[in-house]
């Protein structure tokens, strides 16, 4: 084998992923299409093609069917409930260092927030069953942690999702555990050119891959490797829900995308159905001329045999009703596999108190399960973080594990009817005691948000920091922290 050759295969197996990558990668890319819908995903093309429909005929119905996003809507459901209240953190002794702060403030170098920057593992985590988080710190040959604060050097985050994880590996332990020892991943693409980034124990090595438009050739114009300063892989595979294989995920649109393709190709049928019933078609001989539009004229030969006159072809096909009443039951089935009957219903549903609540308890222990995935995500990622700093992270990371889900309009309601008819005075004193506690519950939800208007405070340097809550408020003030600004002693 020549070198040129040798080169080729070299890069052509750095672009490429492990077995499992290969196995899963269309599956995540159906995943994400059908949660992105729009123009992705009729460039994914889901719509089942007619026998005998040309290109042109396909592309046309394509661009006429809409997507009704089930997907998306049941994501955006979950991390509404998630992300109702912001996660409690107790950084330990991280609390310390100016770079905590700012990583708060501006995670991943892009303006989010470590708040947004969770939201969106979530939310992809949701859709592909897994994501990563990848905790970087730039070298920028600083010797000193002054010399590193003023290059604003700092640990950020990265999010890449399974599409961009090309390989990985996890080493076992002889104590039992598994470490992750291997990744390798595309960083950017920008344009032709393609960022790769392989991460080892010892080394961090970046590629730059650029791909020939004509000839589709790929080449290797740079390559730079480094040390890795941290001495193991900043990697977290942050979970939506475990699955039989280590670093595989189980996504929660893996059975409603495909009720959502369903009802996606019904709603074709809807409209070619519509469009049949209102247009017929018309078998005519050629020598027959037709009017275009309703009431037009049909003018036939004078010698036209009477056995070939023009006549309408029935249409035999699905009514609209039953088509609509399908569709209606595949999105039933959806709220089913998703526990979001009740949250998502755009209409009042005859369900029984018992059933309601059974629902209710269903989508808290999905959500639940989600919050333990989220808190242990980011604990790894705050471990990472301390391990940059020669730390041990010895703080506490608090998701939402128990979620106030309930109708309370619907129970207001049924309160009302029963202390309308009860005459004992003891049951309607019990009925207006439970009224005043729903009423109690749903004030002290969004009380702290009303009541409190955020503030700067200082530290004792004179650096400024919100307090967006009052819990933010009273952690400060145990901190330290006033709300004037202290004077600067300049000496002589």
């Amino acid at each position: 084998m020549s070198q040129v050759e040798q080169l080729q295969n070299e890069i052509s197996a750095l672009s490429s992923g492990n077995p499992i990558y290969t196995d899963m990668y269309s599956t995540w890319e159906y995943l994400l299409e059908s949660y992105m819908g729009g123009q992705s995903y009729k460039d994914g093309q889901h719509l089942t093609k007619y026998q005998l429909e040309n290109a042109s005929e396909y592309a046309a119905r394509l661009n006429q069917t809409y997507l009704d996003n089930h997907c998306k809507s049941v994501v955006s459901v979950y991390n509404s409930f998630l992300f109702r209240q912001n996660p409690t953190r107790n950084l330990g002794n991280l609390e310390s260092l100016s770079e905590t702060q700012a990583f708060l403030k501006d995670a991943d170098f892009d303006g989010r927030s470590l708040n947004q920057f969770m939201k969106d593992v979530a939310t992809y985590s949701s859709i592909f069953g897994h994501t990563w988080i990848i905790l970087v710190k730039p070298s920028v040959g600083a010797t000193t942690r002054a010399d590193e604060q003023l290059s604003g050097a700092r640990p950020y985050a990265n999010l890449i999702t399974p599409l961009s994880m090309l390989d990985w590996n996890w080493h076992r332990q002889p104590n039992g555990a598994y470490v992750l020892n291997y990744i390798r991943y595309i960083e950017d693409i920008n344009g032709n050119t393609r960022t790769i980034k392989e991460w080892t124990m010892d080394t961090v090595t970046t590629y730059t891959v650029v791909t020939d438009s004509i000839t589709h050739k790929q080449e290797l114009v740079n390559r730079v490797e480094e040390p890795n300063q941290l001495g193991k892989i900043p990697a977290i595979c942050a979970y939506n829900a475990k699955g039989p294989v280590r670093g595989i995920g189980i996504s929660d649109l893996q059975d409603i995308a495909g009720a959502q393709k369903m009802i996606f190709n019904l709603t074709s049928e809807l409209e070619e159905t519509i469009r049949l019933d209102s247009h017929p078609s018309i078998v005519a001989t050629p020598d027959t001329i037709l009017g275009n539009g309703a009431g037009s004229v049909v003018q036939v030969p004078g010698d036209l045999d009477p056995g070939l006159k023009p006549y309408l072809l029935q249409y035999n096909g699905a009514s609209v009703k039953s088509i609509l009443d399908s569709i209606d039951s595949i999105v039933n089935s959806i709220d089913k596999m998703a526990n979001t009957g009740a949250v998502r219903a755009t209409e009042s549903k005859t369900l029984s108190g018992v059933a309601m609540e059974t629902e209710f308890q269903l989508l808290n222990a999905r959500l639940s399960e989600k919050g333990d995935n989220m808190e242990l995500a980011e604990e790894q990622l705050w471990k990472c973080f301390a391990e940059y700093y020669d730390r041990e992270f010895d703080g506490v990371i608090d998701y939402p594990d128990s979620f106030n889900i309930k109708d309370t309009h619907n129970e207001f309601g049924q309160l009302e009817t029963a202390g309308k008819t009860a005459n004992d005075p003891r049951i309607k004193r019990l009925i207006d005691e439970r009224i005043v506690e729903l009423l109690d519950e749903d004030v002290q939800s969004v009380l702290p948000e009303i009541a409190f208007e955020p503030h700067i405070m200082y530290d004792a340097e004179g650096n400024a920091f919100l307090a967006r809550t009052e819990a933010d408020h009273l952690d400060m003030q145990s901190k330290g922290y006033t709300h004037d600004k202290p004077t600067q002693t300049v000496g002589n």
